[in-house]
């Protein structure tokens, strides 16, 4: 075969690859500049803004279970569980089921605490949630919760950003892409852990995933600096400070006008913030105002660090603006010490979490905010851990909601008589999204963000409103 060599070492010339086929790298670039610029930051990316229609809730708390609570020792009693304790489950309710660790033939584990009924609404309850009891009627329980995730990273994903990949926005960063925020003196949406360690899904849990990161959530600290670093070091003054931000930022507005870059925006509302942080958020988690009779109402010791705290910092953050508080507490991956852990679990979190709905409920402020309590799966009726533990188990779990637009005193939902699978009014994940959504003023299915080619939502390409929790 015949061929000109020099031709041949033309075409494999870097210098002439850049040089022929600059026109066409050229065009890619200016493609994805303009494609950026149709979706250029505003001025101010956290102003208030209005949702699609009149909503019934402006903020949000969400008190996230991590770890996956044993929903037959909370909220779904099951008799017959306790009957056939000791037993094999049926073979053909086994049929294709999947388990994250044990074997599914594992023998049947009857619940381990007393349920009874409580208010007019007869919510039926465990004896470890003695103080959720005494606000039964100003709760709406949702047994039939289902999502697609087994394990405890993806099923908080799933739950936090209705995906169980990485790199999707969480539910708060798209309620702060939509609504902006109120306040201008702290974060639109702050974080809190409290528990054994971390989530499992770790930030992305309240990440931004594509939306520019000005609408990820801000984790504060219950004691000393809210945020680490937020106080000046020796030698700085205020006065410095304000003029070294000036100049900073002037430089940025310039870059934004050129660029219109979202992450130039975030740049300069975070240099501001920090700033305006530094009085705002240190007054915010301060508790030294709280009545005696509030701090015991909630359970804080105000010098440790607690969930109880932290639900306490979320009412005043709401008070403040702050458009959506999350509240972590990793603590409920009981896969043995099953009746200890909950007992455990519920004495750091039952009286705060019912503390927060009559605290909010007392100030005028439940209606406008939308309480969410629950985790990112429940736990089989099968045993592990020998006579004390559960596995994992997405086919149904239970959760409870409070707040504006949502039907107080109400039980949505049933399982089957082992609480294996939902047999009526099952809600998935999408559908719980949906229903947020709603509650907020948006249609899901036109809150979106165009990422990669295609508009992205919350629910992806699924979810409807679960109409039958709406007020």
């Amino acid at each position: 075969m015949n061929f000109n060599t020099s031709y041949f070492n033309q075409m494999r010339s870097r210098r002439w690859f850049l040089g022929e086929c600059g026109y066409g790298l050229g065009s890619i670039a200016l493609t994805s500049l303009m494609a950026d610029r149709t979706q250029a930051a505003p001025a101010d990316p956290l102003g208030p803004r209005q949702p699609h229609f009149a909503p019934k809730v402006k903020n949000v708390i969400l008190l996230f279970m991590g770890g996956g609570p044993s929903q037959h020792e909370l909220f779904d009693y099951k008799p017959k569980l306790g009957e056939l304790d000791g037993s094999l489950p049926p073979a053909d309710l086994l049929k294709d089921y999947r388990a994250a660790f044990i074997n599914p033939n594992s023998k049947l584990l009857g619940p381990k605490f007393k349920f009874a009924r409580h208010g007019q609404s007869g919510a039926e309850l465990s004896e470890t949630l003695p103080e959720l009891a005494k606000i039964a009627d100003d709760i709406c329980i949702v047994k039939s919760l289902k999502t697609d995730a087994f394990n405890h990273a993806p099923a908080q994903l799933m739950m936090s950003t209705g995906s169980q990949q990485f790199g999707r926005p969480s539910m708060g960063a798209w309620a702060t892409y939509g609504l902006g925020s109120e306040s201008k003196e702290l974060p639109a949406y702050v974080v809190f852990n409290s528990g054994g360690k971390g989530p499992s899904a770790g930030i992305s849990n309240w990440g931004s995933g594509f939306l520019p990161t000005v609408y990820s959530g801000v984790e504060f600290r219950s004691t000393g600096d809210p945020v680490l670093y937020l106080s000046n070091p020796p030698g700085i003054t205020p006065a410095g400070q304000q003029q070294q931000i000036d100049a900073i930022n002037k430089l940025n507005r310039r870059r934004l006008e050129m660029l219109g870059d979202p992450e130039v925006a975030t740049r300069i509302n975070s240099y501001e913030m920090a700033y305006r942080m530094q009085a705002s958020a240190p007054e915010a988690i301060d508790l030294s105002g709280e009545t005696k009779e509030t701090l015991d109402m909630y359970g804080v010791e105000p010098e440790k660090s607690s969930f109880a705290k932290n639900a306490l910092m979320a009412r005043r953050l709401v008070e403040r603006g702050v458009r959506f508080v999350q509240l972590f507490h990793e603590s409920w991956d009981q896969h043995g010490g099953l009746k200890s852990g909950i007992a455990a679990n519920c004495k750091a979190t039952d009286q705060a979490s019912a503390a927060l709905v009559k605290d909010l409920k007392q100030r005028g402020l439940l209606d406008e905010t939308l309480v969410i309590w629950g985790g990112e799966f429940g736990r089989t009726p099968m045993v592990q851990g020998g006579s004390d533990g559960r596995d994992h188990h997405p086919n149904c779990f239970s959760i409870w909601m409070a707040g504006g637009g949502i039907k107080a005193g109400y039980t949505h939902g049933e399982t089957d008589e082992l609480g294996f699978n939902v047999t009526s009014g099952e809600v998935h994940v999408h559908d719980l999204h949906a229903t947020i959504l709603h509650l907020l003023g948006f249609d899901h299915t036109k809150l979106t963000y165009r990422f990669q080619g295609r508009d992205y939502r919350l629910t992806d390409v699924h979810g409807n409103v679960v109409k039958e929790l709406l007020a």
